[in-house]
């Protein structure tokens, strides 16, 4: 399965996910939705500020990403969730990879959270 058909096939195909990102540890794209436009700089800062210890500037700074700032909500060594209104994004670490997941109203951030884990859990166990 290509990268496209995972942003395609597990995630915007469910109609909860609105548009999606799959990048690599270093920030570069592997695949997204043709509808999002997101900085790679952005990622960048993303991806180091997940992986600071205690991920202090996300509590002080939320994440930008796609042209938004979202204020943080919370966050572990593997995922890590933001708010804007009555949109989000929800975002896993896989062994090679970060999803990124942008959900809007009315799709709860439960239904975004369930999709988004469980296609990052699947690449973590084929080793991605």
């Amino acid at each position: 399965m290509s990268w496209d058909s995972y942003i395609q096939d597990q995630l915007l195909a469910t109609n909860h996910i609105k548009h999606a990102v799959i990048c690599g540890h270093d920030g570069n794209i592997w695949a997204k939705s043709n509808d999002i436009s997101v900085d790679p700089a952005d990622l960048k800062t993303f991806i180091t500020n997940f992986n600071q210890s205690g991920q202090e500037n996300f509590k002080t700074s939320g994440a930008k990403m796609g042209g938004q700032k979202y204020m943080y909500l919370s966050s572990n060594e593997k995922v890590a969730r933001f708010k804007k209104g009555t949109s989000g994004i929800h975002t896993i670490k896989t062994t090679q990879a970060f999803i990124i997941c942008w959900y809007i109203e009315p799709t709860m951030p439960e239904q975004a959270a369930s999709i988004t884990e469980k296609l990052g859990d699947y690449l973590i166990q084929v080793g991605y």
